[in-house]
């Protein structure tokens, strides 16, 4: 039976996939990137082991536990056959213990070989925030709301440079607009389990760029030693003048539905003010999205340039004056200004 540090588990062969035997619940909560379920219990089953282990005994635990196993353990090995055909699978539950055990054993007898987990998804987790707090050397692409920073991170993973996509892993652009176009954001746990994927993926040894965020992306949360390292990290600012970034804006916006536009604005209403707030709902209510983006625009260069004249103090800045949004030509200009800077690992 044989048994993987956490480091050797994540670095076998990826056609090799990962069984994760926890009940349904748990694994919605968070999971390993890339891993399917293969529930032994149920999430009631699991519930009923749990009060029968505290307010009976733990032997009586695991003979319920066996109860709910045996009749369904041909489904387990059909299910994991059609899962990995190859019948090479590599297995965890959550400390390493009963469940992965009883399922390893099974799937032993049925052929397959199996790579179980030491110490389980906890290890995973345990590994994940170890990912976060590894120094490592950050270049922060900053700038005010409608510059293209994500574009200019595309246009720089497509030339090879190592990049963290926060907004992409977030599923949220950041702003009152960032839901919008997005899938449902994950979990907190399961964003911070994606999050040291892409991080553990990057290469240890050359400069990772990143976009500048707060510390939150719309309901999810940045790790914080992650986000210290970010605050420490250089910042290239790119200022793009407003009358490039509002038509980039009113394209991007204009493809959404007007109600959501709607109670995006009302959820500004506080910030801007009532008289702003109606006129922004009246120009969505026109179909008029260059002066709704002005509007609004008003209030993100505010909170940006309060930011950049306070929480920034003392970090190394770097203003990058840029002509407009093109992801391509303002990757090159941030290139060339980190060539002249030291990326800070702290």
């Amino acid at each position: 039976m044989a048994r993987s540090p956490i480091a050797d588990f994540l670095t076998a062969p990826a056609t090799v996939p990962i069984l994760d035997v926890r009940a349904p619940a748990e694994y919605a909560q968070g999971h390993i990137p890339g891993a399917l379920s293969l529930p032994l219990f149920s999430d009631d089953e699991r519930a009923r082991i749990g009060t029968t282990y505290k307010q009976v005994n733990p032997d009586k635990a695991v003979l319920l536990g066996l109860d709910f196993f045996g009749p369904k353990m041909r489904a387990l090995v059909e299910q994991a056959k059609q899962l990995a055909p190859s019948q090479e699978v590599r297995l965890h539950c959550w400390r390493g213990g009963m469940r992965s055990g009883a399922v390893q054993w099974l799937l032993e007898l049925a052929g397959f070989e199996v790579n179980l987990l030491d110490h389980g998804y906890k290890d995973y987790r345990r590994w994940a925030g170890a990912e976060f707090a590894r120094l490592r050397p950050l270049y922060v692409v900053g700038g005010y709301t409608g510059s293209g920073k994500t574009e200019v991170l595309h246009a720089l993973a497509a030339q090879g440079q190592p990049v963290l996509d926060l907004e992409g892993l977030a599923h949220h652009k950041g702003s009152s607009f960032g839901s919008l176009g997005q899938p449902a954001q994950p979990t907190q746990e399961q964003f911070e389990n994606n999050l040291a994927a892409a991080l553990g993926a990057l290469p240890a040894d050359r400069p990772v760029w990143v976009e500048d965020e707060s510390r939150s992306i719309g309901s999810l949360h940045i790790p914080t030693p992650l986000f210290d390292q970010m605050q420490a990290a250089p910042l290239l600012a790119l200022d793009v003048p407003r009358a490039a970034r509002v038509p980039k804006l009113a394209l991007e916006y204009g493809r959404h539905d007007a109600g959501a536009l709607a109670s995006a604005i009302l959820r500004l209403r506080k910030r801007l003010g009532g008289l702003v707030t109606k006129e922004a709902l009246a120009a969505i209510a026109d179909n008029d999205m260059a002066t709704m983006v002005d509007l609004v625009l008003t209030y993100y260069d505010k909170t940006y340039a309060y930011t950049m004249t306070s929480v920034t103090a003392g970090r190394l800045t770097v203003p990058m004056p840029a002509a407009d949004t093109d992801g391509a030509t303002n990757a090159a200009l941030v290139l060339a200004a980190a060539a002249t800077l030291q990326p800070t690992a702290s």
